[in-house]
């Protein structure tokens, strides 16, 4: 029996990969080439998630946190012009142990976050980016430190922070190389404990453990396969020909994984769909909507076998090259009610000190304009810059890291604010694996550039 003609054998494939993730099928052969995975660390401490956010564009967090005393407050809206905040609207912030003399507030719209921060739930980290190893503006300048290439593309960059190796081609992520190091942890693992809710990713790509690509309604299966006597029929075929028994070695791989992704999207959506449902509410935007089937799949790990995953979650629409006032209000409006939302979930679900979500991000945006000085005005592409870290464990209500001084021209400033970031990628990258249960031995493994780096643990997880 021929398939019908809109599912061609062309179509077929590129439905299995949007099903299963291109970059799972790469790791299925590497599996086929016998790269096998790394002993897992001993002690699985219960459960544990972790959560990437990964903000697309470059996310301007010169606004998420910005100085409130008289004299900061006045250098950083001088050299910011029409991309400062008023002063007036900003919202407090006390850091418990952070201190330079400087206070601080955060963007109007992360109104939740300001609640978060306060309860000890939520902490930032300042002035993070991507690092071959430290650097001073003095050897930035006269250039004799390795400095990650393409520093300010956006393809790169993304790259770099989900890879922790900038200075190398691009092979695996550092969520999947922590995945294949802990993945024995899950004792009767259904489907993979990588799972990504935001289409493919680097930063999920091991050597051994596929990403699993789900949406936010739930797995992704392929159409036209139920539902009618026709779709029962091309279902039969498919499953006929990806069982033939005289295949080469490519056709084999994706047959086995065609399988495979077909039957645990089956088994997935099966157990979500008798899963209690959450009473916790979310916003129907597209941020919320991904953490949402976060939650519900954190709801059901017990069913899947599963005591350890990693998701990967994103927001688009930050590349703010002009009219970036309104557009970035309107973006952590959605960030911080969605993350507020995911942290009533966890708490619903009694796992909030088992869950931990943190934001990563191409890179800041410039300090001042990209020229236009008026309504319209946005930003250029970045360096350093600061993120959020969410979760019962974390040690919330501070700032760790370095806040630069936010002024042209400073100490940290290569050029228009784009500030040299004072912690690395994989300071922040290597903090969290540690509590998600990665050894020191181990930790080279998936961070291996750590040892360039004054330290492994920032000090912002319990």
């Amino acid at each position: 029996m021929s398939l019908h003609t809109d599912l061609s054998r062309r179509r077929f494939i590129g439905q299995a990969c949007s099903a299963v993730g291109a970059t799972g099928m790469l790791s299925a052969l590497a599996q086929l080439r016998m790269i096998g995975a790394l002993a897992a660390d001993a002690n699985p401490s219960g459960y544990k998630a972790l959560v990437c956010l990964f903000l697309y564009g470059g996310n301007d967090s010169n606004n998420l946190l910005v100085p409130t005393d008289t004299t900061n407050y006045q250098l950083y809206a001088t050299d910011r012009t029409v991309l400062a905040l008023p002063q007036a609207n900003l919202l407090p912030i006390s850091p418990k142990t952070y201190s330079d003399g400087r206070t601080w507030g955060l963007h109007p719209s992360l109104v939740e976050v300001q609640q978060l921060f306060s309860q000890g739930k939520l902490a930032l980290l300042a002035n993070t980016g991507t690092l071959v190893q430290p650097v001073t503006l003095a050897q930035y300048n006269s250039g004799t430190v390795a400095l990650p290439p393409q520093l300010f593309s956006h393809s790169d960059q993304q790259v770099q922070w989900q890879s922790s190796v900038p200075d190398q081609l691009f092979t695996t992520g550092w969520g999947g190389r922590l995945a294949d190091i802990v993945n024995s942890l899950n004792s009767n693992p259904k489907i993979s404990m990588s799972v990504s809710v935001a289409g493919e990713n680097s930063f999920q790509v091991g050597n051994t453990v596929a990403q699993f690509a789900v949406n936010p309604s739930g797995a992704t299966v392929l159409s036209g396969t139920s539902g009618s006597t026709l779709a029962t029929a091309r279902y039969a075929a498919q499953q006929t020909i990806l069982n033939q028994q005289e295949q080469n070695l490519f056709e084999a791989a994706f047959g086995g994984m065609t399988s495979s992704s077909i039957a645990d999207s089956q088994l997935l959506n099966s157990i979500l769909a008798t899963a209690p449902a959450l009473t916790t509410t979310f916003p129907t935007t597209s941020i919320a909507g991904q953490l949402k089937m976060i939650a519900r799949m954190i709801g059901v790990a017990p069913q899947l076998g599963l005591t350890r995953q990693v998701f990967f979650a994103s927001a688009g629409g930050f590349d703010l090259h002009s009219d970036q006032l309104g557009a970035h209000a309107t973006l952590f409006t959605q960030l911080s009610q969605a993350l507020n939302a995911f942290s009533s979930a966890t708490a619903e679900l009694g796992v909030q000190n088992q869950v931990t979500t943190f934001t990563a991000s191409d890179f800041s945006r410039t300090f001042n304009t990209n020229g236009t000085n008026d309504g319209t005005a946005g930003s250029d592409h970045g360096w350093g810059s600061h993120h959020m870290i969410l979760g019962g464990a974390v040690k919330g209500g501070d700032v760790y890291g370095q806040v630069p001084l936010l002024e042209l021209g400073g100490p940290q400033d290569t050029g228009r604010g784009r500030w040299i970031p004072t912690t690395s990628v994989d300071e922040y990258s290597a903090t969290l694996a540690n509590w998600f249960g990665v050894s020191a031995s181990n930790l080279p493994v998936v961070l291996p550039n750590i040892g360039r780096f004054a330290t492994s643990n920032l000090g912002f997880m319990g």
